[in-house]
């Protein structure tokens, strides 16, 4: 059984306006729940609420084995780490893993040990407490026990990573954040997600945006519904929504997205379901 549940489903920056409580405004953070394994996708501020649960939720208890793979690493998507309440338990073990990417002049350890140098935050990565491997591998494939990772390397300003994850009972969840197909939907991306359970695949824009944030690295919702599409999927989550998009507008294009696509909705904070 595969749980899965969003803590973070807002792009760019977080927000806390009226208006925008029922999506939610934290950014980036998704939480995959597979038999033995908790898998945590990319760190931005809603990591936090995570840790909080994660503190008091015994069946993801201090033995049992964490990742965090990260999508890439602006901001968005790393802000909330330092606020991850289980890594300060120096009981736990997380392991923060980029699978399938290049180096880019820095390995993992230096862009976190940067990010909580003493400027920025008042505790370092090595004092949080928690033991924490990084695991950073050139290969696109890797298999943990009967458990498999793909990554391939997508359109996005500095590069960006998506992933196929398919647990031991042959369960398919993709994680496609922060990527600009372009005029044309990339055939790498659809090949990917093929015949996937769940896709959460990003959508910034509208249709109607998108042409004036080219070279922005997003996607807008009718290319997310392509993909879905082409690739066959049986379930769409659209996230990565626009900071300026309050609830009212989000809902208007959730209804949008369903009249092509019915089996699609657009991701809220604390939403959670098993596949």
């Amino acid at each position: 059984m595969s749980r899965i549940k969003f803590y973070g489903v807002r792009g760019s920056i977080p927000v806390c306006n009226e208006g925008f409580q029922k999506f939610g405004g934290n950014t980036s953070c998704i939480l995959l729940e597979g038999p033995k394994h908790t898998v945590i996708l990319d760190a931005g501020t809603g990591i936090r609420e995570l840790g909080k649960e994660m503190a008091h939720d015994q069946h993801m208890g201090i033995d049992r084995p964490c990742y965090l793979a990260f999508s890439h690493f602006h901001w968005d998507h790393i802000q909330g780490l330092p606020f991850f309440l289980p890594a300060y338990d120096s009981r736990r073990t997380f392991t923060i893993s980029a699978i399938g990417r290049e180096h880019l002049g820095k390995d993992l350890r230096s862009i976190f040990e940067t990010q909580m140098q003493a400027e920025y935050f008042p505790v370092s990565l090595d004092a949080m407490g928690a033991k924490i491997i990084f695991f950073q591998n050139p290969a696109s494939h890797v298999s943990v026990e009967k458990a498999f990772v793909r990554a391939i390397k997508h359109n996005h300003p500095g590069g960006a990573y998506s992933y196929r994850f398919q647990d031991s009972e042959g369960r398919i969840v993709v994680y496609c954040t922060d990527i600009e197909h372009g005029d044309r939907i990339d055939s790498n991306i659809v090949e990917l997600e093929h015949d996937a359970d769940v896709l959460i695949h990003e959508a910034q824009y509208t249709p109607e945006e998108l042409p004036h944030y080219k070279g922005w690295g997003h996607s807008s919702w009718a290319q997310a519904v392509e993909v879905a599409e082409k690739a066959q999927v049986k379930r769409l989550i659209i996230t990565h929504h626009d900071p300026d998009h309050d609830d009212e507008f989000l809902c208007d294009v959730e209804k949008q997205c369903q009249v092509r696509f019915p089996n699609v909705c657009l991701a809220r904070e604390k939403m959670e379901f098993v596949i």
